[in-house]
């Protein structure tokens, strides 16, 4: 495996949901460069399936692509939460439910090319209505979407970013292999 060396790190923008910083390194072959990298908290990305064995999905808008996007629920876990907390919160923030049964199917980088969040991804069942409001999830809006119909809505493009699409393919495996048990 090939290591770069950080041989000195500077923080050049210290913001409320990202911190940037710029780290000089000397590759496996002595060559010097830089790395932008951008500190992200961890994260949490949840799938969530009521009792007529809908997926919960969250429209929104998102400024950096200028176009709302179809989603699962996620959200940031704050200092000192555990994931499964975030997922409890982050549940009811966004869709106004609390889920009676949470389950880890595993997790990912986001964009490890740059940025270090990682992303832990749980299933979310048995879901009780349980509103809690934030100041930032006012322009949600839920979508229940049958299972069937989540594969068509990926390839369409209809769910176009990367956290939905491994969430949702690992739950579709996951679903698999729960059948194949039976």
């Amino acid at each position: 495996m090939t290591v770069e060396e950080t041989l000195s790190s500077r923080l050049i923008y210290d913001g409320r949901a990202v911190k940037l910083r710029v780290d000089t390194v000397r590759m496996a072959g002595g060559r010097e460069t830089t790395r932008e990298i951008v500190e992200h908290s961890d994260c949490v990305a949840i799938v969530a399936i009521d009792a007529d064995d809908n997926i919960l999905l969250v429209n929104q808008f998102r400024k950096p692509v200028e176009k709302e996007l179809l989603e699962i629920p996620a959200g940031g876990i704050e200092p000192g939460e555990d994931p499964v907390t975030t997922v409890r919160r982050e549940l009811r923030e966004e869709a106004g439910y609390l889920p009676g049964k949470v389950g880890r199917l595993g997790g990912f980088y986001s964009t490890p090319g740059y940025c270090t969040e990682y992303l832990y991804l749980y299933l979310a069942t048995e879901l009780v209505p349980s509103q809690l409001y934030a100041e930032d999830t006012e322009s949600i809006t839920l979508v229940r979407v049958p299972i069937s119909q989540i594969t068509s809505l990926i390839t369409s493009g209809s769910i176009c970013d990367a956290k939905s699409i491994a969430g949702l393919l690992a739950f579709l495996e996951h679903q698999k292999g729960q059948r194949r048990a039976i």
